[in-house]
């Protein structure tokens, strides 16, 4: 292609959507986790009066503010619905997908999917990361992402499926041990025929 063949589709940017979250709103914060909107207040900051979001995120006990026009920039959402659930329940028990064979560039590769704020890229690294672990074990750097990745992905789960935090990580350590297991054994299989 042509730099004359570029159409105007071609520079258009990505269009951000951005939701209006209430009170009591349960919303993910893609870098952090699953949260709760405790308040929506005006403030003055840096010389600007701003609408902001306080938002609790449960696992970590972390408290973010959001200027609420950031909202849609910074990949704040809504929890997901009950056919997202069955989609990443659907790909945590999927097979493993094509990584880096080199840990540094996976490491990135993992990374990137995770920076995304997609439930999807998330379930896909921590089901990758949970087959390689069962498989042959996880570097220090790749150990301590799969379990922040463990975690973000948790804390959603516990409210789309209304589960405590602890029910919520145990539910998903064993769908993914069960998952990787019976991964690695199929692989294991098929190497000896």
């Amino acid at each position: 292609m042509t730099e004359d063949q570029f159409t105007d589709e071609d520079l258009e940017l990505p269009v951000i959507v951005n939701i209006d979250f209430d009170i009591g709103d349960h919303v993910v914060y893609p870098h952090h986790g699953a949260g709760k909107v405790l308040k929506k207040e005006v403030k003055k900051m840096f010389g600007e009066e701003r609408e902001y979001l306080t938002i609790k995120i449960l696992h970590n006990d972390m408290t973010v503010m959001v200027p609420c026009e950031n909202a849609g920039i910074a990949g704040l959402r809504h929890i997901i619905d009950e056919k997202t659930i069955q989609e990443v329940l659907a790909v945590l028990q999927d097979e493993l997908s094509e990584m880096p064979k080199n840990w540094n560039r996976r490491f990135k590769h993992n990374r990137d999917k995770i920076k995304t704020g997609s439930i999807h890229e998330l379930a896909e690294v921590v089901r990758n990361l949970a087959i390689r672990e069962h498989d042959k074990g996880l570097s220090t750097g790749e150990k301590q992402m799969y379990t922040r990745a463990k975690k973000i992905l948790a804390s959603e789960l516990m409210y789309a499926l209304e589960k405590s935090e602890d029910e919520a990580e145990a539910y998903l350590d064993d769908l993914l041990s069960e998952s990787a297991g019976g991964h690695v054994a199929a692989a294991a299989a098929a190497a000896k025929v």
